[in-house]
């Protein structure tokens, strides 16, 4: 194609550019603009070579057909309208705009201050821009493992830290998309027991000025601007691949070992940040259409992200920019749910408010999104915005209080019983409403955002240094214990016992009902040297170091799964009532260590830090007895009648278990699984 075309109207659906064997049509939801020039460059995207003006507008969209126009075009687009920051409005002729349906990102930002909409710079050179893509792709039959909700394990795991340090894995291949579905990493995860694989974010990422100044990097990826563009950094660049179709692979992968993918999406905000920066793409597409404005200041954003700014999806077109987005990774990149990012933030309205959601009733009744996995972290920044408990039936939730009960449990004997087996039983205070189910608690013990396991038993206070912000940021409650020395130890008797901590928590984590959790590295027993915000380290500090791996975790982890999926009592589809479940049996019966049920002001005491739960299996399963004693002393306990197979020690997982009738000694810092043949 040669410079000189003119555009044809073309059509107003859909948006992006879409190529349908003659020519490409564009289309760009720009409501409050004065007009529209879609910008061709060659192929590194560097030098523009035209610029043709958008001919027709339908309902806020500007569309073009540019005929003989083939997939690989690259092109971005200058808008033009009123540039009055104090009336919620940032037009700049002289930005060229990345479209925000590109399902290809040409180029990177690296933080120029040029990118600012009030410096009169012409960014044609820089710009992000988007390729013209039509990829058809053999999917061989690929289907969902449709992983029943109470069977789901999640392994949360960044794409590029799982495999950048695999010995196994091709150096070409560490740290990409192929990586991650490389056979031995493969075998690593069925051998866990995982059933889904949630990915932190994969949505093309732009870092923010600041940390590039510092030679640092979004290595989390909470920075996205390309909703529907897998992330480049993430793709081995391998002959006769493309972004998209290792991408595909890797899903297709995963999905031949029965392994769901999960994708964590940042739909709350945008690279853009605050008003100071960088214009990318929406700012200058339609400003004060794409995000929450201050009401009394539209030249300043609201920021209940703590990112800079929060996208608006009470806005009709930014919400269809959305479901658009969920809809491409599910029917065109196969993926099989989501964990949505400060979910709370995506349901706020004009002023804030959450009375309503035009996303929650959206996603609900859409056929395709209605039938994934539906994650949310129930939580922002802004008023009212920790929800835990708050999302419609269908959703799951991330479970902070499981979290916080269970490190204090264990390594501070803080809280009461009670508050214990409320978490422990999938928190049916706040999940047991409207028919929602015990899985609706995605239970955990360590995710991204905090201290690694073997962190949490080795350091008191977190140490975030190298990430630039004089030790400030990170959380100061991390409920951790360093078990007498801080950090690194050669002592053996410390050693011992934070691997017997670490061994308690990961098997409360996977006998807890709800959805088990499990961070990417702490089967391995990954340190990150007591930083609790690595959000910034594209390191060996995230990178999972293989060589060093704790191989008996590992085992031990694959045994916890193992049993999980064994004994169904373990993983209930319905919520306890502590009642009779049939003639004789309650569901559940909480046993104190002298004998009889815990009763009364005993759930209340905060200096019992033992108890047992016994739960009954029904006709179609082993009835479970679970021994918890997070003291440091030895406790006797009496058991219920009958004859109990010790399946797991926490203690001595190695050692072959006994049966027990009677009493049991139950050691410290211990958590014990044995059986039954009979009911009780």
């Amino acid at each position: 194609m040669q410079p000189g075309h003119t555009l044809k109207p073309g059509a107003f659906y859909p948006l992006g550019s879409n190529w349908d064997g003659n020519g490409v049509n564009f289309a760009l939801m720009a409501p409050h603009a004065q007009s529209v020039t879609l910008c061709l460059f060659d192929e590194t995207g560097r030098h523009e070579v035209e610029r043709l003006s958008m001919p027709a507008q339908n309902d806020g969209v500007w569309h073009g057909y540019l005929e003989g126009a083939a997939p690989g075009l690259v092109y971005g687009y200058r808008v033009s309208g009123v540039y009055s920051p104090r009336h919620g409005h940032r037009f700049n002729f002289s930005k060229v705009l990345l479209d925000p349906y590109a399902r290809e990102v040409v180029g990177t930002y690296d933080g120029q201050d040029e990118f600012r909409d009030d410096v009169p710079y012409d960014t044609a050179a820089m710009a992000l821009k988007g390729k013209v893509v039509h990829e058809p792709y053999d999917w061989g039959g690929d289907r969902p493992p449709d992983i029943p909700s109470s069977e789901t394990v999640i392994y949360e795991a960044h794409v590029r830290g799982l495999t950048r340090l695999h010995p196994d894995v091709p150096d070409e291949l560490r740290g990409t998309y192929a990586g991650l579905a490389y056979p031995s990493v493969l075998a690593h995860l069925k051998k866990l027991g995982v059933t889904a694989v949630s990915l932190l974010p994969v949505h093309f990422r732009a870092d923010e000025a600041r940390l590039q100044k510092a030679g640092l990097s979004n290595y989390w990826g909470y920075s996205s601007i390309g909703f529907f563009a897998p992330e480049i950094r993430y793709w081995s660049r391998r002959k006769g691949t493309t972004p998209i179709s290792e991408f595909r692979d890797m899903v297709k992968g995963l999905h031949a070992q029965g392994i769901e993918v999960l994708l964590d999406v940042v739909y709350n905000h945008t690279a853009e940040t605050d008003e100071h920066g960088p214009m990318l793409s929406f700012r200058g597409i339609g400003n004060a259409l794409y995000y929450h404005l201050k009401k009394d200041d539209p030249a300043r954003y609201e920021n209940w992200s703590g990112c800079g700014n929060c996208l608006n999806l009470d806005e009709p077109g930014v919400l269809r920019l959305v479901m658009d987005s969920l809809r491409y990774w599910v029917t065109e990149m196969h993926v099989d749910g989501f964990r949505f990012d400060l979910a709370t933030a995506l349901t706020r309205g004009r002023n804030g408010t959450l009375d309503g959601s035009p996303f929650l009733a959206a996603i609900m009744q859409d056929p395709v999104l209605a039938r994934v996995k539906r994650i949310a972290e129930p939580w922002d920044l802004g008023q009212d915005g920790y929800r835990p408990g708050g999302f419609p039936p269908s959703w799951l939730e991330w479970n902070d209080r499981y979290r916080d009960t269970m490190r204090s449990f264990w390594l501070h004997q803080w809280p009461t019983l009670g508050e214990f087996a409320r978490r422990f039983a999938a928190s049916s205070d706040l999940f047991d409403h409207d028919g929602r189910a015990p899985v609706a608690s995605v239970n955990f013990i360590a995710v991204h955002d905090g201290f690694t396991l073997h962190d949490l038993v080795s350091y008191n206070h977190k140490h975030n240094h190298a990430n630039g912000e004089e030790n400030r940021d990170g959380s100061e409650h991390n409920h951790s214990w360093n078990c007498g020395v801080e950090g690194p130890t050669a002592s053996p008797e410390i050693r011992g016992l934070r691997d017997r901590l670490k061994r308690a928590l990961l098997a409360t984590l996977f006998f807890s009902q709800g959805t088990p959790m499990l961070m990417a590295g702490d089967e391995t027993g990954h340190t990150q040297k007591g930083n609790n915000n690595a959000y910034c380290q594209d390191n060996e500090t995230t990178w999972i170091d293989w060589q060093q791996a704790d191989a008996a975790l590992i085992d031990y982890v694959a045994k916890l799964t193992g049993l999980r999926q064994r004994f169904p009592a373990l993983r209930r589809a319905d919520w306890f009532r502590g009642v009779e479940s049939s003639q004789e049996d309650k569901d559940i019966r909480w046993l104190a260590p002298e004998g009889g049920d815990i009763t009364g002001e005993r759930w209340n005491d905060k200096s019992s830090f033992c108890m047992g739960m016994l739960i009954c299996g029904g006709k179609q399963d082993r009835t479970c007895l679970l021994l918890m004693n997070a003291s440091a002393q030895d406790v006797p306990f009496s058991l219920p009648e009958g004859r109990w197979q010790v399946l797991l020690d926490s203690a001595e997982p190695d050692v072959s278990q006994p049966v027990i009738e009677g009493q049991a000694i139950l050691t410290g810092r211990t958590l014990r699984l044995a059986v039954s043949d009979t009911d009780w």
